[in-house]
């Protein structure tokens, strides 16, 4: 207690994400654009059956709204020389990463003179793909979260 008799005491906020399921789904549900189903607690790929509850994934959701919870810069005059092979690495990695989880993908990806900006629908496809960069090419890798860890905006650059 402090001198006027109050208890000063740090207040936490509720993490928010509007794109979080705000209750459970009915099972099965699909996504009535990517056609993702979600069963036994998960987006998958796999084929609803008929008759299931049809929603908008968050995935979906997010494109549609245009708002995107990773964010990817790639920067220098390595990637001006090395673009082709950074982008087949970035598909690569989005392959794999949406066969396994529906909700993550890439949003956007344009790419300027000598550097890349690419958005994607999750955080870990982000993360993966800027880690696979820095692994395969080096350079110097930044990664910064924000909202309660909702989103992450990943630099890499290499001269």
């Amino acid at each position: 207690m402090d001198k006027h008799g109050r208890r000063n005491r740090l207040i936490q906020e509720e993490r928010h994400d509007t794109y979080q399921q705000s209750k459970k789904l009915p099972e099965p549900t699909v996504c009535t654009t990517c056609r993702a189903s979600f069963h036994s607690g998960r987006w998958t790929w796999d084929e609803a059956p008929a008759g299931s509850h049809i929603t908008t994934c968050p995935a979906c959701q997010r494109i549609e709204d245009d708002y995107p919870a990773g964010h990817i810069e790639i920067h220098g005059a390595f990637f001006k020389k090395h673009q082709e092979e950074v982008h087949n690495l970035i598909h690569n990695m989005e392959k794999q990463e949406k066969g396994e989880h529906p909700q993550e993908r890439i949003m956007t990806m344009a790419t300027e003179k000598d550097h890349a900006l690419i958005t994607t629908t999750g955080t870990h496809l982000a993360r993966r793909i800027g880690e696979a960069i820095k692994h395969a090419y080096q350079g110097d890798l930044e990664l910064t979260y924000g909202d309660g860890e909702q989103s992450i905006r990943i630099i890499w650059r290499r001269d």
